[in-house]
């Protein structure tokens, strides 16, 4: 599935907390204010309460956006050690001529994990899976340069 997000359990419930108090706490006190700048008088020149109906469009957003990562999230099963690549591997390639180290997985998650991220649907991302080590490849960058990669090496996540 093309949605499919891989996330560390640490990830995971780290993102389920952050919709829990957006859902909860957040959503609540935004309400509050809005309730607030409401009573001052006219809305229109208001620029508190125009202020509290972005802040609430703005966590409605992610609101949605962490729904739909954990409804689609793989939880913390490391691949198994295969050598092709695929989520919750490390990948450490050569990039437009440059070593890069990092871990397929979701972008959105939130959290360090002392590695950079780049999800499977993005460019980079949707160009290595199914690759292995040795492979040589290249993909379009959203700039439209074509980028030459070779795959030198791809082992499962460590947390």
């Amino acid at each position: 599935m093309a949605d499919t997000q891989w996330l560390t359990q640490v990830q995971y419930d780290a993102l389920k907390a952050e919709l829990e108090d957006r859902s909860g706490r957040r959503r609540t006190d935004i309400a509050h204010l809005i309730d607030e700048a409401r009573q001052e008088g006219d809305l229109r020149e208001n620029g508190g309460y125009h202020a509290a109906r972005n802040e609430q469009a703005m966590n409605e957003t992610r609101i949605q956006s962490l729904a739909e990562i954990l409804k689609n999230a793989v939880v913390g099963e490391t691949p198994k050690d295969d050598g092709i690549v695929e989520p919750g591997m490390v990948v450490t390639a050569l990039v437009a001529g440059r070593e890069q180290k990092f871990l397929l997985g979701s972008r959105d998650a939130g959290g360090d994990l002392g590695i950079q991220v780049f999800s499977a649907q993005a460019p980079l991302g949707a160009a290595v899976v199914g690759h292995k080590a040795g492979d040589k490849l290249n993909y379009e960058a959203p700039n439209g340069r074509t980028i030459e990669v070779e795959i030198l090496n791809c082992v499962p996540f460590e947390a």
